[in-house]
């Protein structure tokens, strides 16, 4: 635990002036990032006596070891700024939202010379405009299949589409008219993109106009006696009409807006997000996060609009923003908000009429969302804090551990010998710190020997880590130079575990202590997990831990290693279904991948092909005598010492496979 008063500036050191700054352990990694409109008065109010500060921001100034700061000369400039460091460097004291779900989008990319109607989810591409998002994808199906009885659409993907160009025949759709087919030129791609743009205007809320002219034509096809042509158009007015009926008109006078509701508690917040458009619901979403900083309602809306608008340009930023309760610097956030959308952008409290009573609705969701999180999350929560308090007892540690990284070897039959690691915080997976070894000390089939090269490997680079940031080698007062490179994102391997846990029992433990030892590394801890009766062993120990079945501990343990299990062999089998699929014809110089399909197409397999003399190969089309001496010596060197065997069900696999 650090004393704030060890890194806090000097006096006049800090400007009076907006800014966004930075806290950051003693690992260099960032830990929050905050915005001020003066940073002088902000950053002072961190450095107070620890006693006076809110038990959140206590924590966090104790866990800095250093702060930093950028100017900047607006605060609409400071809040993209902290917006950008805290998606770039995810500081775990900052409120982040976190989507409970990925939802699902209407999307018509207008992008493509046959636009094309589909349901998405994931990043937003330029050019392609979306709808949404959505509770349920089958919502936007049964939408769309109503309304391209109208607005006859491009649905299929880009593989059906070229495959029904090249056959001169549309799809199924196409035949039924819920397509115009552009893929045979039924209509042209002018006309395409109109009936495109048409959908994309209906969706976004502009029905009137195409009800209006559906209706005249009808009575026009009516008053001329085309009755089948009337009621074509009479079915596709009631598609239209049953489609909007899909989401009620809850605002008048066609209202574009967002509606923003919080609900909260004194350690966790829910936000509900509706998207009207057009006066009509045309989405919703919703986030829970952690308040791991002291901050308000106010403050917590100021997030939300980050998160929600932080990436978006153009009208998927609505003209106006309806929240319960309005960000510190509200000018500075509007403009922001407006300069995402072009133009001018409204945020307010609604105070009275439809909009308060929607927003009353949101709230309801938002505060059922809390209620149905926490009933979800209580009982994993206290599940994995008592599996972690379990592990810790009973080996014998001074704390939980927080971080545990586990190892494991895999390969087959001692080739393509492969290790992963995988990392678990909190009792949860973190897979972004996942990592994959290929074994390079040696070769051949040791699994002790693979353990040790692999944990020596894994933790010199975290010496190396630490060496580089100067936590250690510096004496008498000095202070390491600053890294001009040092940009505070995580490094790999930079971060110690509490706990090192390998995939076996007494060798696989004896080689990762002997490891560890060897760096002088001494406070972390070291067990192995043992298949066979899942017994836990320590360095050292003649005899096993034993965890009852029913321990929580013992099933974080066992999750542990299965992830590492599965990891490993994921990479291996990857490893090695590369290898299997190289050819000897690689190796043939000048030897391209379409006469190398000639000759497997001839000869049906390489086996074949290996048998045949120099002159059976020349009458394959392409292939000169020179090529085919360079064939005949290259599957000669490459020719087999014995038959492969499947070691699953004991079959001699003969090479008869098609790939060159």
């Amino acid at each position: 635990m650090a004393d704030p008063s060890s890194y806090r500036p000097k006096p006049g050191q800090i400007p009076d002036s907006p800014g966004v700054y930075k806290f950051r352990d003693e690992h260099r990694r960032v830990i929050y990032v905050g915005k001020a409109k003066s940073l002088r008065q902000r950053l002072a109010n961190y450095f107070q006596p620890l006693t006076s500060l809110h038990p959140r921001t206590a924590t966090m100034v104790t866990t800095a070891a250093s702060v930093e700061w950028t100017v900047v000369s607006t605060e609409v400039e400071a809040l993209q700024l902290e917006y950008t460091w805290i998606k770039e460097f995810d500081p775990r004291f900052n409120v982040k939202y976190r989507d409970d779900k990925s939802y699902p989008y209407l999307a018509v990319t207008l992008d493509e010379e046959f636009p094309r109607v589909q349901v998405t989810r994931g990043h937003k591409k330029k050019g392609v405009r979306y709808f949404g998002p959505y509770a349920h994808a089958w919502a936007i199906r049964e939408t769309v299949d109503l309304m391209l009885r109208v607005f006859p659409v491009r649905t299929c993907s880009a593989g059906v589409f070229r495959n029904a160009a090249s056959a001169g025949r549309p799809c199924l759709l196409g035949y039924i008219g819920k397509c115009s087919a552009p893929c045979v030129g039924r209509v042209s791609p002018e006309e395409h993109r109109e009936l495109a743009e048409e959908f994309s205007d209906f969706m976004a809320g502009r029905t009137g106009t195409y009800l209006r002219r559906l209706e005249k034509q009808m009575t026009i096809a009516a008053e001329d006696m085309e009755y089948e042509k009337a009621a074509r158009l009479r079915d596709d007015i009631g598609a239209l009409r049953r489609a909007m009926e899909k989401s009620a008109v809850v605002l008048g006078d066609a209202t574009d807006a967002d509606l923003i509701a919080l609900a909260e508690d004194e350690l966790e917040a829910a936000v509900q997000i509706f998207h009207v458009r057009g006066g009509r619901v045309r989405g919703q979403r919703g986030w829970v996060t952690d308040k791991v900083e002291a901050v308000d309602t106010a403050g917590l809306v100021e997030h939300a609009l980050q998160q929600l608008y932080g990436e978006e340009t153009g009208e998927t930023v609505p003209k106006e923003v309806l929240v319960p309760a309005l960000p510190e610097d509200t000018g500075a956030v509007t403009a922001w908000l407006s300069g995402r959308r072009g133009s001018n952008v409204s945020l307010r409290i609604p105070q009275r009429g439809d909009k308060k009573d929607l927003m009353e609705t949101v709230a309801r969701n938002a505060q059922q969302a809390l209620v149905l999180h926490k009933t979800k999350r209580a009982s994993d929560l206290t599940t994995r804090s008592r599996a972690l308090e379990e592990i810790a007892e009973a080996l014998d540690l001074d704390s939980a551990p927080l971080r545990i990284e586990c190892f494991d070897i895999s390969h087959l039959q001692g080739e393509d010998v492969v290790a992963s690691m995988v990392v678990f915080e909190d009792g949860l997976p973190r897979k972004s710190e996942y990592r994959r070894f290929q074994i390079k000390g040696f070769e051949g089939q040791d699994d002790v020997r693979s353990m040790h090269e692999v944990i020596g490997r894994r933790f010199k680079r975290y010496l190396a880590e630490k060496d580089r940031t100067g936590e250690w080698g510096a004496t008498d007062g000095e202070v390491p130079a600053e890294d001009p490179q040092d940009d505070g994102r995580p490094k790999r391997f930079a971060y110690p575990p509490q706990l090192v846990v390998v995939d076996g029992g007494q060798p696989q433990v004896a080689a990762a202590r002997r490891a560890l030892d060897e760096l002088g590394i001494d406070d972390i801890a070291v067990c192995g997990l043992a298949k066979r009766l899942e017994e836990v062993w320590l360095p050292g120990e003649d005899d096993p831990v034993v965890l009852p079945r029913s321990s929580e501990g013992l099933y974080l343990l066992q999750r542990v290693r299965d992830t590492a299990h599965d990891f490993a062999i994921r990479y291996q089998r990857s490893k090695r279904t590369k290898r299997i699929r190289t050819s000897p014809l690689d190796a043939v110089a000048g030897l391209g991948e379409t006469r190398k399909q000639a000759l497997i197409k001839h000869f049906g397999s390489v086996k074949r092909l290996r048998q045949a003399t120099i002159e059976q190969i020349c009458e394959v089309p392409g292939m000169g005598r020179k090529t085919a001496e360079a064939v005949v010596v290259a599957l000669a060197a490459a020719a087999p010492a014995a038959p492969a065997v499947n070691t699953a069900t004991g079959e001699i696999m003969e090479d008869g496979g098609g790939t060159a």
